[in-house]
């Protein structure tokens, strides 16, 4: 995994004291395929315009799947007569504010896997390798015993307080880990997260609240109606923040002494990723629970696709999210109809064969 940008290479190729480039041969040798018969990269906007046609399609079909009887003739009659009906009220109260949380859900962590996999400088990472999702669990457990009567707001700012505390944990662990060594950063962050995880059962089980934690522990959309999914809005505002900073990031990305070169403060921007990544996933487990594998999966195959120019490909990774989730949501209310099955659980699934169909591609050509 590398992060390049194009001002790095021109600095290499017109620098004599370097090391000439690579010969053809040697192309061939290090990728298994000569230049011209590399894979090219696709076009950003097709990847965005069939994302978006394919996100499109998937959100009508999830807003006519469901157990309650729904007729799209009921919407069209109470539209024309300006009238309420049972088909417009499950429409408001139910299916559209669950479509809309499925997506924002998808944006929000397919987006925080990507920062902290440019943060960290490691593809194989996301929120949940880092301690993130499991310390910010940790934390509305700790906050629902001591004070159950407190707002959600409330509840949302100690989960991002520790989910926050947990990844600086982390990044301390890993500080002496060369960044080379690209599996041993997961499997302390996958040991990491089930210590926090097995702390955050013990307590639970000592207070009787195992019910209560598997809530949030596994990611469900069942249980969304209007009024209890709009936090959720916040992750969309830090998305958008998330676009705004994409050159800074992808320049940390490239490693300390560019950052420094081009004037960036790599603690500044490392800083506010991580703050991002923490709040988002502190959002998202208080609304609907952890659902793995997204901020892994769904950044490997942009990136495969794309490149690793963040400005470019954030957009197809937030689409491309929204419609893992949506596609997972849809499979999991399907396959045991009329019962559900916890997204978390289809998307842990498909995630681990997606990733594994990963490993087995040859990444896009630069």
């Amino acid at each position: 995994m590398s992060l390049f940008s194009n001002r790095a290479h021109a600095s290499v190729k017109d620098n004599p004291a370097l090391p000439a480039a690579p010969s053809s041969w040697q192309k061939k040798t290090r990728s298994g395929l000569s230049p011209k018969h590399q894979r090219a990269a696709i076009p950003p906007w097709l990847i965005n315009t069939a994302s978006l046609i394919i996100m499109g399609l998937l959100v009508l079909l999830s807003l006519s799947i469901g157990v309650a009887d729904f007729s799209w003739s009921g919407i069209l009659h109470s539209i024309i007569n300006h009238s309420a009906n049972s088909d417009s009220s499950l429409m408001l109260v139910s299916r559209i504010p669950r479509t809309i949380a499925i997506i924002l859900t998808g944006i929000a962590m397919a987006v925080a896997g990507m920062i902290i996999q440019v943060v960290l400088k490691n593809r194989f990472v996301e929120p949940s390798m880092v301690g993130a999702t499991q310390s910010a669990a940790l934390g509305l457990l700790v906050v629902s015993l001591l004070f159950p009567a407190s707002a959600l707001l409330i509840k949302m700012g100690v989960a991002t307080i520790t989910a926050m505390f947990g990844m600086m944990l982390f990044m301390l662990l890993i500080h002496r880990i060369p960044p080379t060594d690209f599996l041993m950063i997961p499997l302390i962050g996958i040991v990491f997260g089930g210590i926090i995880e097995a702390v955050t059962t013990f307590i639970a089980y000592q207070t009787e609240s195992l019910q209560m934690l598997s809530v949030w522990q596994f990611g469900d959309f069942s249980a969304v109606l209007a009024g209890r999914y709009e936090l959720l809005w916040l992750t969309g505002g830090l998305c958008v923040l998330a676009y705004i900073i994409a050159d800074k990031l992808t320049i940390v990305g490239l490693g300390d002494n560019i950052a420094l070169n081009l004037g960036i403060s790599k603690r500044q921007v490392t800083w506010l990723g991580v703050g991002m990544v923490a709040m988002m996933s502190a959002v998202v487990v208080v609304t609907v629970g952890m659902i793995p594998f997204i901020g892994l999966v769904v950044p490997n195959i942009v990136s495969r696709l794309m490149g690793d120019k963040l400005r470019r490909s954030l957009p197809a990774v937030a689409l491309l999210g929204a419609s893992a989730v949506l596609l997972c949501d849809i499979i999991g209310r399907s396959i045991r109809y009329p019962f559900e099955v916890p997204v978390a659980t289809v998307f842990g699934v498909v995630g681990t064969v997606l990733f594994l169909w990963l490993l087995l591609r040859a990444p896009a050509e630069q």
